[in-house]
């Protein structure tokens, strides 16, 4: 069977891959000259399925208020005359009740921690190399009142099998010495030991030459313009090189993929949240991330990738606009001395941002639709590198006419109906 992917990046390619793997004809379309050329190219580099839980969650609306009023805010919101955007922000309220976000959560979970999986026999089966390291996410808190407040999601944690770690100072200085110099500022530390981190951009690009290398055509610096069909079936992707055609067909576009849908009646509830990173030489390893930080307070990450650091996070609600803006690097930049004062260089620092494409209930998109051979998957948000091989796993299955290892029944847009 031949699949056309409409993508190249972390998901579309790792999509091609296990394609390939179940014996598929496969060819991928981007209009980038390569692989995760967007937002898979400078994430923050976490594969954290104990960290998978939606934005939308009991407090967040009273928070959001808080969090955009602060020096180093995590959220910002750029007043827009877009009625998509003010479409999504009431789907995101709506789910910000207890009851929505354990059934979100679960969801996430279920899915990061199936990828995780799939990420180590990857690894074993292959020998991919991507900076990787498996030594744990620590979610820092600076007050005692977020400590008290993990409550919930620790129940969500044990239901879901998920090792954890509740950690005093003296527990998390154990994994990450270097932050002994700034212990005063913490007061304690939930430690997820089976996350991992690793290169999302090295990886994808490693794996996109070993689908090349299984038969995999990638057809790169071509824009997609539109999708033809009959009303049942898709039957041709127009782009600036002509009509391609398969027997199926996987869109897997990101933030982009909400406007290629709309001409086919099919209305995802998928929307751009830009975040940024910086990524900064290493000065000083003994003083450096041992693996992945996460600052509780202003919602950053602070991954260890090789003899780099890469800061990354904050959201910005602001269309499909990638301009870089200095008070973005700003908070980054003071994260990350503030907990690694010594580790690194930000004067050297490369910035970056790409637009996460969210849905508003936090769970990806990952399923059939009306059309009998079109396929999504898209809405990963944050956690496209976190999920991505389990997700091109899953989405194999399925066009093989396997049943996929974890149930998937409502990761598909008929949840929204």
């Amino acid at each position: 069977m031949h699949v056309l992917v409409l993508g190249s990046g972390v998901i579309g390619t790792s999509i091609a891959y296990y394609l390939a793997k179940a014996g598929h004809q496969v060819t991928v379309v981007d209009r980038q000259p390569g692989p995760a050329l967007e937002t898979s190219f400078a994430n923050a580099g976490e594969v954290s399925p104990g960290y998978s839980a939606p934005w939308a969650g009991p407090g967040v609306p009273v928070k959001a208020i808080k969090w955009m009023l602060m020096h180093h805010s995590p959220l910002v919101i750029k007043p827009m005359l877009d009625p998509a955007m003010w479409r999504w922000g009431a789907a995101m309220l709506r789910n910000c009740t207890e009851a929505a976000y354990q059934v979100n959560k679960s969801r996430m979970v279920r899915v990061a921690e199936y990828s995780r999986d799939c990420l180590k026999q990857l690894r074993a089966d292959t020998g991919i190399a991507y900076d990787e390291r498996s030594q744990g996410t620590l979610q820092l808190f600076r007050t005692q009142k977020q400590l008290d407040g993990i409550g919930k999601d620790i129940e969500i944690l044990k239901e879901s099998g998920v090792p954890f770690q509740v950690l005093d100072r003296a527990g998390y200085i154990e994994y990450e010495p270097a932050l002994a110099e700034v212990q005063e500022k913490f007061v304690g530390a939930l430690r997820l030991p089976g996350d991992e981190t690793g290169d999302c951009f090295k990886f994808t690009q490693s794996l996109a030459k070993m689908a090349e290398g299984l038969g995999v055509e990638f057809r790169f610096g071509t824009a997609i313009d539109g999708i033809e069909h009959d009303g049942r079936r898709i039957t041709g992707i127009r782009t600036d090189a002509g009509t391609l055609t398969a027997d199926q067909y996987v869109l897997a576009l990101g933030s982009y993929s909400t406007q290629l849908l709309k001409p086919l009646g099919i209305n995802i509830p998928v929307y751009p949240v830009k975040g940024f990173s910086i990524t900064v030489p290493i000065t000083d390893p003994a003083m450096a991330p041992e693996s992945t930080i996460m600052d509780e307070t202003h919602k950053v990450a602070v991954t260890r990738l090789g003899d780099r650091i890469r800061v990354g996070g904050t959201a910005q609600l602001s269309g499909f606009d990638l301009g870089l803006e200095a008070g973005r690097r700003k908070t980054l930049e003071f994260v990350v001395t503030d907990l690694f004062p010594k580790g690194g260089d930000v004067a050297r620092a490369e910035f970056w941002t790409g637009l996460r494409p969210m849905t508003p209930d936090g769970t990806p998109i990952i399923g059939k639709t009306r059309y009998d051979n079109l396929t999504l998957s898209t809405g990963h948000g944050t956690l496209g590198w976190t999920m991505a091989a389990g997700t091109g796993r899953v989405v194999a299955d399925m066009l093989s006419g396997r049943q996929p290892e974890i149930a998937v029944n409502d990761l598909s847009i008929a949840r929204y109906a």
